[in-house]
């Protein structure tokens, strides 16, 4: 994806695209990327935005309170889709998406999106804007998905990356099920136990994402034991973390804070019953930040 701006500063640089208004490019001073570039042969996304669900519904479909019917993949309807490029300045830019006939055939709701960037020193700051431009309440969930290289310093393995947590953690996590991209929620595995690190694995993801529901942290960092160089990414603003790579261990983790999660197996598939939906009122906005900060 080719990008169409650049915000900076002299410590961080952030290349941004209009395909998903997002992010496709984040080096610091030395000009070391940062971002995962995309590889198709493991995963050619780089940091979608996910809107109006985050992850999947059964079976692709559910049903609004009032007897609408949804119907989109995973992930929604926006991350594919060319955005309008609404402002770019030289700290700050921002990208917007209207709902159409396209997105209103999959989501029966009239929206407005906007992604906003801001960099300050070493930090970028990530603003997702949900507005509604209807007339009915309008549920929904909205989420980041950003990929990091892994490992991003030349000589250093994929198992020489761990991840830090702001807190020393004991949790568990929920098992994906592969086969429907949903969530077994009744069925839990140990990802941490008194600890805040998480070594890296490859294995860690042959089963799909690591669905981090119980983190009491709101920031976690992605370091190397051979480098001081590292991203920190903190999101006060979304509650669940989920971290994945490909099941074809591939080079990169993604780092993504959630509003929401798939459905699980103690849900109906009304939308508005899922975990932690929300809810924008006729003409109101509601607005969710996170930040990466090149450490």
């Amino acid at each position: 994806m080719g990008t169409i701006c650049t915000i900076s500063t002299n410590k961080i640089s952030v290349g941004l695209t209009e395909v998903g208004g997002t992010l496709a490019s984040i080096k610091d001073a030395d000009g070391l990327e940062y971002l995962w570039q995309g590889d198709p042969a493991y995963w050619g996304g780089q940091a979608p935005i996910l809107f109006p669900i985050c992850g999947s519904i059964r079976g692709d479909r559910a049903v609004t309170q009032d007897g609408s019917e949804l119907s989109m993949p995973r992930h929604g309807v926006v991350r594919k889709r060319t955005w309008e490029l609404e402002h770019a300045g030289e700290k700050d830019a921002s990208f917007v998406i209207r709902s159409d006939d396209e997105t209103m055939a999959s989501y029966p709701y009239p929206f407005e999106l906007r992604s906003r960037y801001e960099v300050s020193d070493t930090t970028l700051t990530v603003t997702y804007e949900v507005t509604n431009t209807g007339g009915r309440p309008m549920p929904f969930q909205v989420g980041g998905h950003p990929g990091f290289r892994c490992p991003f310093v030349e000589g250093d393995s994929y198992e020489d990356c761990y991840l830090e947590f702001e807190h020393e953690e004991t949790c568990t996590a929920p098992e994906p099920v592969t086969e429907t991209g949903l969530i077994d929620i009744d069925v839990r595995h140990p990802v941490l136990e008194g600890t805040r690190v998480l070594p890296l694995a490859h294995e860690l993801f042959h089963k799909d994402a690591q669905i981090l529901d119980e983190l009491t942290s709101r920031t976690v960092r992605l370091r190397s034991k051979n480098a001081e160089k590292g991203v920190e990414v903190s999101f006060a603003d979304l509650p669940y973390l989920v971290v994945w790579s490909s099941a074809n261990d591939g080079p990169f983790v993604a780092l993504e804070p959630w509003v929401g999660l798939s459905t699980c197996n103690d849900e109906d598939d009304v939308f508005e019953h899922k975990r932690n939906i929300q809810v924008a009122a006729p003409g109101e906005s509601k607005s969710y930040s996170f930040t990466v900060t090149l450490l």
